[in-house]
């Protein structure tokens, strides 16, 4: 971690740092942001149907959930940055094999295989790459560096489906070969923040899940749940408003464009939120999606799918900065890499909810999942403050 009183040389190298360090952090998520569009239209050229292209977004999801724990302590004696581009060239050559196969006509279960390979790394990528902006960041400008990393992270979610769309339909594999690049960036990017790594403080101890790391485990798990009801219902909420599905967009594209301009009004800020501000963001986020869940208007769905989004950055960035304050030093990338699975845990809910009941019920137990939610921090935020909570 820097100090403020920096020589001009090493003031040059932490802005260099900086900006390798964002591109790497935008182009992390390609992959996931182009996936179900890309693998989508890969499965209709393939099987004439869409289904496929869910079935690995699902196998890729449900192998980062598995594989972000056990592959974070892979890396424990290697440097954060060298750990990183060993996970994102694995993810690479994962993502080769989807476009081989495609390129082959090979039997899509391969496809299925390579997409759950790719997938399995995404969240101890995640966390490695959390871990690297520590090495040359110091903690006051924190805050200001993972706002402008949580814009970046909602651009590439909007650009990277339609760049996918455009591109896939040329081709399918034109939009598989261009997510396989971007997502090979952050391997490139990457900066070298020095020899500091998980086992120079290895004999520190210190558990993971303790309860108020756990506390902001499951904020990220809930807020990962009204996101993707929002985004994943999207088709839905436009049917069940007599609107064609293509204006789906109607509900998404406010997310997503207030989600961007909360990551730039946190960037400005540049400040670790108060409890009680935290406390009004996830009462924000819960009464968005009751707005959403009250199926009384567009108007209201729309507004409601703008306050999810706008507090999706501030609260996503206080999960960071509290977890940088929790976890043990040796097991920051343990904890980061938790955090994405959280988020995942939640998009997983999500799509269980849609899949098994309504639209309507699937928001109206997401809305009482936030609520939960909010109530309990706001209970604990009552206690006196221990270890950061």
């Amino acid at each position: 971690m820097t100090s403020l009183s920096e020589t001009p040389a090493e003031k040059s190298f932490r802005q260099l740092a900086m900006l390798r360090w964002l591109v790497s952090s935008a182009t992390l998520s390609v992959p996931q942001a182009a996936g179900p569009v890309a693998f989508s239209l890969v499965a209709l050229s393939l099987t004439g149907q869409t289904n496929g292209g869910a079935a690995m977004i699902l196998a890729m999801t449900l192998a980062q959930v598995a594989g972000a724990i056990p592959l974070t302590r892979l890396g424990k004696a290697l440097p954060s940055a060298t750990m990183l581009r060993l996970l994102v060239t694995f993810r690479t050559a994962a993502l080769g094999g989807i476009v081989l196969c495609t390129a082959l006509d090979l039997p899509f279960v391969w496809l299925i295989v390579f997409a759950a390979a790719a997938g399995a790394v995404n969240g101890a990528a995640f966390g490695y790459l959390r871990a690297v902006l520590n090495q040359f960041t110091h903690a006051s400008r924190l805050p200001r560096a993972l706002g402008i990393a949580a814009t970046l992270n909602e651009v590439t979610f909007v650009l990277a489906p339609v760049a996918a769309s455009g591109l896939g339909s040329m081709s399918p594999l034109y939009a598989l070969l261009a997510m396989t690049t971007l997502g090979a960036l952050p391997a490139l990017f990457v900066p070298n923040a020095g020899s500091a790594h998980i086992e120079t403080v290895q004999s520190t101890g210190g558990a993971v899940l303790t309860p108020s790391i756990l506390l902001w485990l499951i904020c990220a798990a809930a807020g990962g749940a009204a996101v993707a009801a929002i985004e994943i219902g999207a088709v839905a909420m436009a049917l069940n408003f007599g609107y064609e599905p293509g204006l789906a967009i109607l509900f998404t594209v406010p997310l997503c464009l207030a989600s961007v301009s909360g990551g730039i009004w946190i960037s400005i800020r540049n400040r670790m939120a108060t409890r009680f501000a935290v406390i009004c963001q996830l009462a924000i986020m819960t009464s968005g999606a009751a707005l959403a869940a009250l199926d009384h208007s567009v108007v209201l769905t729309i507004v409601g799918a703008v306050l999810i989004g706008f507090v999706l950055a501030p609260l996503a960035t206080h999960y960071s900065l509290s977890l940088d304050r929790l976890a043990p030093p040796h097991r920051r990338a343990e904890v980061f890499a938790l955090l994405r699975t959280a988020n995942a845990l939640g998009v997983i809910f999500a799509s269980a909810l849609l899949t098994v009941v309504s639209l309507s019920v699937s928001l109206i137990l997401v809305t009482g999942l936030m609520l939960v939610v909010t109530i309990t921090v706001a209970i604990a935020s009552s206690k006196p403050r221990t270890g950061g909570a």
